[in-house]
């Protein structure tokens, strides 16, 4: 493998092409599509400052490296890639690509980040500010996550999240195929619309979540105060472990906690209106 060592390339598409090389603190400048159209590339300790930095870039792995603000969009269409160690300014970061890893690395504008990605493997990641992470994900294991963007998780497919906090808003909508441990949610509307969903030993905090759900699963989770109006238009097998504030208009199922403070069962509610709500 060649190395390219201690070195700077600016302008547009300057390492075009490029095989077969590792790249050892390298700065991408100002300019555009500074790595593209390669096969097989390393990138150690290397700052990317440009635009478009890495396109249509195919077995690659990217570790102690810096994205800039300006590098915005930077990684498209680039197959198996593993990430590790990374530090990441810049928004919409990851699209229309399979097989991608990371491990250890910070984005501090994942705004429109991992959209359309298959087979993706998350791990120890921080997510913050931004809007829309993970939109139209197929076959996501997260492993750690710590994030506190907007709109998480929006139609997407095969999802297994493990020991994650996530402080967002309309998260997992119109989902498919979810399981979620030990991990703490806290927001409005949280995986409204989806199916075949499943949380296992999770904390929950928002109004109105969980409302139009078919095939939803709880096991010994737990909800704060704020927690009213759940399960709205849902079909709910839940165990709940302490107090619920409010349940509303659940269509079918079992819900077992150990009290609740009301339950709204009105004109609106849907057939066949048979779930059972049990209080130890």
């Amino acid at each position: 493998m060649e190395i390219i060592k201690d070195k700077s390339f600016g302008g547009e598409r300057p390492l075009f092409a490029i095989h077969d090389v590792r790249l050892e603190n390298v700065t991408i400048t100002e300019g555009e599509s500074g790595i593209k159209c390669c096969e097989n590339i390393e990138a150690d300790g290397c700052r990317f400052i440009g635009k478009y930095p890495w396109w249509h870039v195919d077995k690659s792995l990217i570790t102690n490296c810096y994205f800039e603000v300006g590098s915005r969009s930077a990684i498209w269409y680039s197959n198996n890639m593993v990430m590790r160690d990374t530090v990441i300014d810049a928004p919409k970061l990851f699209r229309e690509m399979e097989n991608v890893e990371l491990e250890n690395v910070c984005f501090n504008d994942a705004d429109e980040t991992f959209w359309r990605i298959k087979n993706l493997k998350v791990k120890n990641c921080t997510l913050r500010e931004g809007t829309y992470p993970f939109m139209f994900c197929e076959n996501v294991q997260v492993d750690g996550l710590d994030c506190e963007s907007k709109y998480i998780f929006q139609y997407c497919k095969n999802v297994e999240v493990h020991n994650a906090k996530i402080t967002t808003k309309d998260s997992f909508w119109e989902c498919e195929n979810v399981t979620v441990y030990d991990s703490e949610l806290n927001g409005e509307y949280i995986g409204w619309h989806s199916k075949h969903m499943r949380f296992v030993r999770c904390h929950f905090t928002g109004e109105q979540l969980f409302c139009y759900v078919k095939d939803l699963q709880l096991e010994d989770c737990t909800f704060g105060p704020d927690c009213d109006r759940l399960f709205e238009d849902s079909q709910v097998h839940a165990n709940i472990r302490g107090h619920i504030t409010n349940i509303k208009n659940p269509i079918t199922g079992r819900i077992v906690c150990d009290s609740v403070g009301s339950v709204t069962i009105d004109e609106n509610v849907k057939l066949p209106n048979n779930c059972q709500i049990i209080v130890r």
